[in-house]
Order: C-alpha cells, then sequence, then structure tokens
C-alpha cells in the first residue's frame, strides 16, 4: 500500500496493488475504486484510469468507483421512505440526482480494514442524513483475486435505521487498449430492457429487447448507435445466486466475463470519447418512483449485499 494523493479536502488516499495467477489490479482508497486491471499476455490495461488523483475529483469523477447509496438516477430527487420525503442533491441539470451526489461513496476516503497479496477489505461509515439519506450505515467492500484470472467484489452494507440502497462498482472497460471500444463483442443475458426519457431516466416502461437496438443476446460486434446505450438491462426481477450475465470481446480476443446477483446491469457508451464502457451491475434504477421495479429499501438490521466478478482471458487463451 502506497500514498496515491491528496484529495482537496486534504485527506490522503492510497494505492493496494493485489496479483493472483495471471490478474493485477489496483485500487484506491478514494471512492474504493478499480485504478487498474493488467492480464498477463496482454500489454495494456483493460480498464480506463489515471494516476492522478485530480482527475477523479474532476472528469473522471466516477472511474471505476463504488457508487451509492443510490447509484444511477433518481428522477425526481426526493424518495419517500415510510412516509418521510428526502428530498435529494440535484446534481445532474439541477433537476436529477445521479450517483448520491457530492457526498456519494465515489467521493469519500475509505478506510482500510484488511490487505494481503490478493484481497482488501475497504469500510465507510456514513451518518444519519449523509448523502440525503436516513441511517447510521456501514459499508463494506471485500475485493479477492483468484487464479488464474477472476476479480470479486462483494459489497455489504447495514443501517440503524430503514433506509434505501443500491450500489454499482462503475468502471469503464476497453479490452484492447485502442481509441474506441468500437469493434467489441457484447452479449448480455437480458430478454427485457429499461427505455429512457430524454432526461436519461427510465419512463417506467420494462420493455422487450426483440427488434431493437438493446438485443444483445448473441453477442453481437458492437459500435456507437441510435439510440445512445445509456440504459439498464434487466437480469431478474430480484436478486439472484451470481450468474453470468455479461461477456465481451475485444478485437483482439481478449474476454471477460461478468457475472452477478443483481437484477439489473446498466451500460453506457461513454460518449461522446466512446473510448470505453461503463457495466454497472446494479438494482434498477429509479426504483422508489417505480413501484413495480424491484425495490431498495433496507429495514433496520437487514444487510445488503452485492457479489459481481470479472474473469478475463487474453486472446487465444
Amino acid at each position: 500500500m502506497q500514498v496515491f494523493g491528496t484529495t482537496k479536502a486534504g485527506k490522503t488516499a492510497h494505492a493496494i496493488t493485489l496479483h493472483a495467477g495471471d490478474l493485477s489490479v489496483t485500487l484506491l482508497t478514494y471512492g474504493a475504486r478499480v485504478q487498474d486491471v493488467r492480464l498477463a499476455g496482454v500489454d495494456h490495461a483493460l480498464t480506463t484510469g489515471s494516476d492522478d488523483l485530480a482527475d477523479y475529483e474532476g472528469a473522471m469523477l466516477y472511474h471505476g468507483a463504488i457508487v451509492g447509496p443510490i447509484a444511477n438516477r433518481i428522477g425526481t430527487a426526493r424518495v419517500r421512505l415510510d412516509g418521510m420525503m428526502y428530498e435529494l442533491e440535484r446534481n445532474e441539470d439541477g433537476a436529477r440526482h445521479l450517483h448520491s451526489g457530492s457526498e456519494g461513496t465515489h467521493a469519500q476516503v475509505w478506510d482500510v480494514v484488511e490487505v494481503t497479496d490478493s484481497t482488501a477489505t475497504l469500510a465507510l461509515d456514513m451518518p444519519d442524513g449523509m448523502a440525503g439519506l436516513p441511517g447510521k450505515r456501514r459499508v463494506m467492500a471485500q475485493f479477492v483475486l483468484t487464479a488464474p484470472a477472476t476479480l470479486t467484489l462483494t459489497i455489504t452494507a447495514d443501517s440503524d435505521t430503514t433506509t434505501v440502497m443500491n450500489f454499482a462498482n462503475h468502471s469503464y472497460w476497453n479490452l484492447d487498449g485502442s481509441a474506441t471500444w468500437h469493434g467489441h463483442r457484447m452479449k448480455i443475458a437480458a430478454d427485457h430492457y429499461l427505455p429512457i426519457d430524454a432526461a436519461t431516466c427510465p419512463t417506467g416502461d420494462v420493455e422487450d429487447v426483440t427488434g431493437t437496438g438493446m438485443d444483445f443476446r448473441e453477442g453481437p460486434v458492437i459500435g456507437a448507435q441510435t439510440p445512445a446505450l445509456d440504459h439498464n438491462f434487466c437480469l431478474s426481477d430480484t436478486i439472484t445466486p451470481p450468474r453470468d450475465v455479461l461477456w465481451l470481446t475485444g478485437q483482439t480476443g481478449t474476454r471477460m466475463v461478468m457475472a452477478t446477483n443483481m437484477p439489473g446491469l446498466q451500460v453506457f457508451d461513454g460518449r461522446p470519447a466512446y473510448d470505453a464502457l461503463a457495466i454497472e451491475a446494479q438494482h434498477w434504477p429509479d426504483a422508489p418512483n417505480n413501484a413495480h421495479f424491484p425495490q431498495i429499501k433496507i429495514a433496520a438490521g437487514e444487510t445488503y449485499e452485492q457479489v459481481t466478478s470479472w474473469r478475463f482471458a487474453p486472446g487465444g487463451g
């Protein structure tokens, strides 16, 4: 573990590098983020990151970070919970709440609980009212590398009072290390997706992917498309045991298989640069405003748990 930099608020962030088999992953305590992923036999990083902490407080605000306690958007920027209305920060166009605003987990320096050669556990205590939500909350993120090349992230959290939770890792992926991800193949195990409005919020509809630009069930070669890609894919209507949900293959043949227990998967095409794809396991976005979506309410004493893994293999492997 080594010092990575100092935040604008004067807090020290550290970098932690883990190794197992053919995989090496560097984490930052700022945002509990995945900064770098390296695979033996591949001469470039598989995820986009920076060596400058200032970038993560600026244009790369969410890159690799754990975002929460509510990932994605809340269209009304308010949540009703047990008869109380909680007003949230309107940090997107002055109207919507995105990734829990300026007090979200992406913008915090997490505590280091334990580190070994292949594992790291980070923790964050969120006092009542932080990010606009009730509950004294403790969030834990455990990163585990296993040979030959798997990274598993387990996020657990609890609260002393009823609250809402929907965390997501917000890593961006380009398996070719190229200027854009164009030419990758992407397969998603989803028969339905959530259409969005002009503000990128779910309309409330749940649509069949058949005959739309959102049908990735056969693993097509992908490129920039209309409509632009920033959608939740509906994997299930509840939390399940972890299962493979996304397969990404670069033109070089380098491959990533993503598994999760979450019911949703957000994919953002990274426009206008299209340099990397953001792929986020999560609950369906804006759930508090859509009663027919899987809900994100967590009762006092209940444990939130998200398990997501990424398996990598080089071209020709």
